[in-house]
């Protein structure tokens, strides 16, 4: 007798918002399957994002207070930290990691909701289309990879590439159009990976991440800190996520 717990989830749809989910070959991410564990490994930058780039930013996933964002240099002021490029939640905040999902998280008056883990969050998403569309030809001709495993939606039908640790469901279609999926549902998990036709740059995240990962050229990386909406920080290729 089968005794396990399953998850009745609704058929996936041909297109998750406006990106269609690919049925038809996962030609388009060899590029990315073909790294190697010396490359990009599992929880390293180049293995969220993609090996091979000149440089590589991390990007904030932000606190909130009353649903709006609060950066994580506001909340690490009201703690007398100032984040870096590898600060982790638990160190902004004080508290020992095994403590960082307590049942009364938050800071009166600065922050009641913590950094989301999980694919860039939707405000992040926009802020950072403008500053990567300057920097690709093919704004109009994008990939994108979806952890299958998000559990809202049966992929089951469509065939999956492997990056570290995951298994992505192929997507395309414009880069404006990445946070079309919040149409269907507004806890829709954005794409895991997007990467242009042209391979300018590649951004990457994960259901257990509370930050976004960009691999491209100096000068994308050099504009992402200044960019409005954002909080991001030069990072190295096999640095550690988090």
């Amino acid at each position: 007798m089968d005794n396990s717990f399953r998850v009745e989830r609704d058929a996936a749809p041909d297109r998750y918002g406006r990106l269609r989910v690919r049925a038809d070959g996962l030609g388009p991410a060899t590029w990315l399957t073909a790294r190697t564990e010396a490359e990009a490994g599992f929880g390293r930058v180049a293995g969220v994002a993609a090996p091979g780039f000149a440089a590589y930013a991390r990007v904030l996933h932000p606190a909130a207070l009353g649903g709006r964002p609060v950066s994580w240099a506001d909340v690490g002021a009201a703690y007398g930290r100032t984040p870096g490029p590898y600060t982790r939640r638990h160190q902004l905040i004080g508290v020992d990691v095994d403590n960082l999902n307590g049942t009364d998280p938050g800071l009166p008056g600065v922050w009641d909701e913590p950094a989301a883990e999980g694919p860039t969050p939707p405000d992040v998403a926009r802020a950072l289309i403008p500053v990567l569309a300057r920097r690709t030809a093919t704004a109009e001709s994008c990939w994108f990879g979806l952890w299958h495993g998000y559990g809202r939606w049966d992929f089951d039908r469509f065939p999956v590439f492997l990056t570290p640790g995951r298994e992505e469901v192929l997507l395309s279609g414009a880069l404006a159009d990445v946070v079309s999926p919040v149409a269907l549902d507004e806890f829709a998990e954005l794409p895991d990976l997007w990467w242009p036709e042209d391979r300018a740059w590649c951004v990457g995240g994960d259901v257990d991440l509370a930050s976004t990962y960009v691999g491209g050229s100096p000068e994308l990386i050099a504009e992402l800190p200044a960019a409005p909406g954002l909080e991001a920080y030069p990072v190295g290729p096999r640095d550690l996520v988090g």
